[in-house]
């Protein structure tokens, strides 16, 4: 009897640890495939799958004139004009809803902002990229003449770093992960790659262009794909196993160098792409150069992008027309503009973008220059930048109740010359004594230091406010218990000394 017992109690213990393992084994594959999912190349291979067409490296449309890697004398790449731009001409094709192209011009659109390429739409011209939902993500590599097709379905290819990952390949570059020097990077896991895709993974002599080897390249494939086993990798990083390979979110700061190197690009552009970080002049705190045009792009991964400047030393003009800074709601100069031409030694307001995009202008001309300016960023859930002559805001959710543990924060930025008038509309903060808890500032002014004007909770008559100046933050801040509705406020901007509703 007892020995039964004993085999019972084994045998039910060899379960319990057979099951833990299954348990395991199916939450590392689930996670292996979550990541193979959510990579630039994953995605690729999933809206590949099934388009009958035949491609080199997985997304590499075969050309019966030159293989994949080949670049004869450098005939690949498109020829920079006069005025120090490479045009790709290019054509949509009208099978895309307006919509859809929105999506791809506003890709290309970042890439004009920080390389020297324009893809440009075609008149024309006889060497063109023709853009069609054929079936799946894919393109030729580099200028092959005549007419060339890059294929984005429109359902699986119209993430970001897609659509930057198939033009990439119009320019010329190849996969990162076969760099002649892959070897220090990465490892190959041969034996979970099957035998008709090893190719994908076979290192070619290539121009790496004197610069560091990339994790982050948009053209880096993900650590599982092509892999015949579940939840077993194909590439593993080295030396440090868990760096991520790849990301969809569009070209890595190095595929931005990589860019500008390989076609000679005379421009001062810097992505910055983690959820925090900080923007400074070239040099500081010492005097910056002349005759600089440089950009700043923020790409954060999600929300929306918060910048806060700490100090500013611009050379001062009137109207700000020699040296300044300029931020856009956007990836363009051509997105709206958060703030316009700023100088001297002014305090500018915190800015908070619509989104995960920002970008940071500075030009400096040919004479006197300053020390300036270093800016902190960081991402948020809520608030913004209020830029119109007028307009309403509101917590958020209003008028359903607000969310507990939020702060958000709305500035206001009128033109120079003018002031602000708040009114608030509506009104329901959680009271307490002091209004510790939840409550509602308004400043005077477009930073977390500026004069206060009022601190409000409950349901409170509301005075008549006023700026003195063309900035004005409003902070909302809840606790982490009892919510109201919240407010819903309107403002105005006007250069009369009396403001009136």
């Amino acid at each position: 009897i007892n020995s039964t017992r004993y085999v019972s109690i084994y045998l039910k213990s060899e379960f319990r640890k057979l099951k833990t393992l299954e348990i395991l084994i199916s939450f590392l594959v689930s996670k292996a495939e979550a990541e193979r999912a959510n990579s630039v190349f994953g995605k690729i291979l999933k809206a590949n799958n099934g388009s009958g067409m035949l491609f080199e490296f997985g997304d590499i449309a075969k050309n019966t004139m030159r293989s994949a890697i080949s670049c004869p004398s450098e005939n690949c790449y498109w020829p920079k004009d006069s005025d120090g731009f490479v045009k790709v001409p290019y054509e949509l094709s009208n099978k895309y809803t307006s919509r859809v192209k929105l999506i791809i011009v506003s890709a290309l659109k970042e890439i004009h902002t920080m390389t020297c390429i324009r893809f440009v739409p075609r008149t024309t011209e006889v060497d063109y990229v023709e853009v069609s939902p054929i079936g799946g993500c894919w393109s030729h590599r580099g200028r092959l003449g005549g007419k060339q097709t890059l294929s984005l379905l429109q359902n699986g290819c119209l993430w970001r770093g897609v659509i930057h990952h198939e033009f990439n390949h119009v320019l010329g570059f190849f996969h990162e992960h076969v760099r002649s020097d892959r070897n220090k990077y990465v490892r190959i896991q041969w034996k979970n790659i099957g035998e008709g895709f090893k190719d994908n993974f076979t290192p070619a002599k290539l121009n790496n262009l004197g610069l560091p080897y990339d994790y982050r390249s948009v053209m880096h494939y993900g650590k599982y794909d092509f892999t015949i086993n579940a939840g077993k990798p194909t590439i593993l990083p080295f030396p440090n196993k868990d760096q991520i390979l790849g990301q969809v979110n569009g070209l890595s700061t190095l595929d931005y160098l990589k860019i500008n190197k390989l076609y000679k690009c005379n421009v001062c552009s810097t992505l910055l792409f983690g959820d925090s970080g900080i923007v400074m002049t070239a040099n500081y705190p010492l005097s910056y150069t002349n005759n600089l045009n440089c950009v700043w792009l923020i790409r954060a991964s999600s929300h929306q992008v918060h910048l806060n400047f700490y100090d500013v030393d611009i050379q001062s003009s009137p109207h700000c027309s020699k040296d300044y800074v300029k931020v856009y709601d956007g990836d363009t100069r051509a997105s709206r503009m958060l703030l316009d031409k700023s100088c001297g030694k002014k305090e500018l307001p915190l800015l908070i973008a619509s989104t995960n995009i920002m970008l940071i202008e500075f030009v400096s001309d040919s004479s006197i220059s300053a020390n300036g300016f270093a800016a902190a960023y960081k991402v948020g859930k809520c608030g913004a930048t209020l830029t119109a002559m007028s307009g309403k805001f509101s917590s958020q959710f209003y008028p359903k109740k607000y969310p507990f543990n939020t702060e958000c924060f709305w500035t206001i930025v009128a033109p120079r010359g003018y002031r602000i008038s708040i009114e608030l509309e509506d009104f329901g903060i959680e009271f307490s004594v002091g209004c510790v808890f939840d409550y509602f500032i308004i400043r005077d002014g477009g930073t977390i230091n500026a004069p206060l004007i009022g601190r409000y909770c409950g349901t409170p008559d509301f005075p008549s406010i006023i700026s003195t100046g063309n900035y004005m933050m409003v902070h909302m801040y809840s606790d982490d218990s009892i919510g109201f509705k919240g407010f819903l406020a309107k403002y105005t901007m006007s250069k009369s000394a009396s403001i009136l509703f």
